[in-house]
């Protein structure tokens, strides 16, 4: 007979004993496992929520963890009340008692308890009558399956760049979030919480990074096919290196072998390359593409061997790209192509 069967002939008595082992033991088993499960999804830190690099994010983590501890404490109340139920003496209770439970089990504690939970959720909201002007103000444009992204410097001029966000630590960012096609949804959880980017409208969210690094952004809005493929790296520099590398990003691409055959090829039809080919804007801005992380917004490691895998399938690496193979050009030429990427840094 299987261990968990009871013979028919069970006392009443001993039978809810053993049932309620038996639930008990699932139960504690079901929770251990929960709790696995949620340690190990915190392992990743660029895309920890709950390894906080930035102000907004700490108190998040913060919110988090006090709402777990107060859960927890829920949890366990609960269990014990049920377990006490099951296993414990069943002498009939007084009609005072039974009120007092109601009382204090069903109206004080969850008023407390929801109250706390208010006071604490509310402390979070920005205050944005005593917000300053921000140091630093990046437009988000979201489109199907990447990002155009500009950073205004302080003459009102724009460097746009695309599909990699760079920040300075300890400084306050403001991001203006809009879309072109579909509702989006902009978000890097080691900095701070999400903003939607929606078509015809420009949100602002503020971010203060806390700690330099290479995090993880990504899109937390069902947005299409490639929706899981529409990621960005999120570099967190030192002030000085990040002035460096904006006015780096400022000038114009240095020519480079093989750029006959980027033109030959079209490419310039679809993306800029300042100071090269400046007519193209359907496409990511690629005037100094080789010095990225990645290929298709996150979705490769800029390699040379990634690079014309993209350029013979974009499709099959990332469904829904609206980008044109170039499987049918002669090897010489789309192996000049790469090079020629590979050198706009």
């Amino acid at each position: 007979m299987h261990k968990s069967c009871v013979p028919f002939n069970t006392p009443a008595r001993e039978y809810m004993g053993q049932a309620g082992r038996t639930w008990t033991g699932n139960a504690c088993r079901f929770s251990l496992l929960a709790l696995t499960a949620v340690w190990l999804a915190g392992c990743n830190t660029e895309q920890s929520a709950l390894h906080p690099a930035g102000q907004d994010a700490a108190e998040l983590a913060d919110l988090f963890w006090f709402m777990t501890a107060i859960g927890a404490v829920v949890w366990c109340v609960f269990m014990g009340a049920a377990v006490y139920a099951i296993l414990g003496k069943k002498a009939p209770r007084s009609e005072k008692f039974a009120d007092r439970l109601v009382f204090f089990g069903g109206v004080v504690f969850p008023t407390i308890g929801l109250a706390a939970l208010l006071v604490v959720g509310l402390a979070l909201l920005p205050s944005w009558a005593e917000a300053d002007t921000p140091d630093l103000r990046v437009h988000v444009t979201a489109e199907q399956f990447w990002w155009r992204i500009a950073y205004e410097a302080e003459d009102g001029t724009l460097v746009e760049t695309a599909n990699e966000l760079h920040l300075p630590n300890g400084a306050t960012a403001e991001f203006a979030l809009t879309s072109t096609d579909v509702i989006h949804s902009f978000w890097i959880p080691p900095l701070g919480g999400k903003m939607d980017a929606i078509p015809g409208r420009t949100n602002v969210l503020r971010l203060e990074p806390t700690k330099e690094g290479v995090y993880r952004g990504v899109c937390a809005e069902f947005c299409g096919t490639s929706h899981a493929l529409m990621a960005f790296p999120v570099v967190v520099h030192e002030a000085g290196e990040f002035n460096a590398w904006l006015e780096q990003q400022r000038q114009p691409a240095r020519p480079a072998p093989g750029r006959e055959a980027f033109d030959a090829a079209g490419c310039g039809a679809c993306h800029i390359v300042r100071g090269i080919s400046e007519e193209g804007a359907v496409g990511p801005d690629l005037t100094h593409f080789g010095s990225r992380r990645t290929i298709g917004a996150g979705t490769l490691p800029l390699t040379e061997a990634n690079l014309e895998d993209w350029l013979i399938a974009p499709e099959h690496i990332k469904p829904g790209v609206r980008m044109p193979s170039f499987a049918t050009l002669p090897d010489q030429d789309r192996e000049a192509i790469v090079q020629f990427l590979l050198e706009l840094k």
